[in-house]
């Protein structure tokens, strides 16, 4: 059993496809026009939707989580990149780096069960 894919509805797709493309270097599968883009994220698939207007956006104060995997020899750079871009981390653990994308979604860098170096 495997993940197929995530979908991540949002108001700005273009905003949110580039969030996830800088901060996790995930490329590009597929466009379809201006309402959606799917990117590689190893075996599973991101899928970045137009969120409809009268859909609810997600809850900012939601603990619920999306954790990527990251190595721990590079937990040190990614919190550099992820202060340089200006995101506020929310929460550490020994494996794991919390903080938020552009629409309040909770998101996880984590690599567990190794420690960082």
């Amino acid at each position: 059993m495997a993940i197929h894919h995530l979908a991540f509805r949002t108001r700005a797709v273009a905003r949110l496809v580039d969030f996830y493309s800088k901060i996790f270097s995930l490329r590009v599968e597929r466009v379809q026009g201006d309402r959606s883009t799917w990117l590689s994220a190893g075996e599973t698939l991101i899928m970045i939707e137009e969120q409809e207007e009268n859909e609810p956006s997600p809850n900012p104060a939601s603990l619920d989580l999306v954790a990527f995997s990251i190595p721990a020899q590079e937990r040190g750079a990614f919190e550099t990149r992820l202060t340089t871009l200006g995101i506020t981390i929310e929460g550490r653990t020994p494996y794991s780096i919390y903080f938020r994308d552009p629409d309040g979604r909770r998101v996880g860098a984590s690599h567990y069960p190794d420690t960082a170096l």
